[in-house]
């Protein structure tokens, strides 16, 4: 049983950590941890409130709430994902944070969190720097998706996806962390017709779909 306690978490906000150190750090920031089912508005209140949130385990979408009912998916949060009032755009009116599944999320008051006192700390310092680390590749994620809507045409913008997803990976086949239709929504076109240009990508040869796995015949 005491060898549970001392493992050392390896990847994520926690990385680094072990579970002794993760409890010091959660009596440390009096975090809250909240659980949502599928489809449930994640903390409404966040507009108003200057914290941060982490998904420990399930899959949320911050999406942009049209007038006429339809969702733009504005961001995709996944286990050990990020987000917040000062971060994540989440102070719009209009953008809501929605479970897609059964989803944990941790909660820490902002202020609580940037206490001088805490870097005192070697776990505090541990996990500020993993926290900063993902932070700044989601500002780097924004910047993707950006390019991929200064694209004009459907085809350039599933092709400049594509190409991004594989200078990550180096790989012919890449996974989509979400479903294609989700893809549709993630570069803000219609998905019937962005359907229709996956299916001349596949005709000309340049990709085959099987699912989430899209292989990338043109490399």
């Amino acid at each position: 049983m005491l060898k549970f306690f001392w493992v050392i978490i390896m990847s994520g906000p926690f990385a680094d950590l072990s579970r002794v150190q993760i409890n010091k750090l959660y009596n440390l920031l009096g975090v809250h941890i909240y659980d949502f089912n599928k489809n449930q508005e994640i903390l409404p209140t966040i507009k108003n409130e200057n914290i941060i949130g982490i998904i420990l385990d399930g899959y949320a979408q911050i999406v942009n709430m049209e007038y006429n009912g339809n969702e733009i998916i504005i961001e995709n949060l996944f286990k050990d994902d990020v987000f917040g009032s000062n971060i994540s755009l989440t102070n719009n009116e209009s953008y809501q944070i929605i479970s897609r599944k059964h989803t944990q999320v941790l909660v820490i008051d902002y202020d609580k969190l940037l206490n001088p006192v805490n870097l005192k700390y070697s776990y505090f310092n541990i996990f500020f720097r993993n926290l900063f680390d993902i932070i700044n590749t989601k500002f780097k994620e924004r910047n993707e998706r950006i390019k991929i809507l200064e694209q004009k045409q459907i085809r350039e913008k599933l092709l400049e996806y594509f190409e991004m997803q594989h200078k990550k990976s180096r790989l012919k086949n890449i996974y989509l962390p979400f479903a294609l239709k989700d893809l549709a929504d993630y570069m803000a076109v219609n998905r019937s017709a962005m359907f229709r240009e996956l299916r001349n990508l596949k005709d000309d040869n340049l990709i085959k779909v099987d699912g989430k796995k899209i292989t990338l015949l043109y490399k």
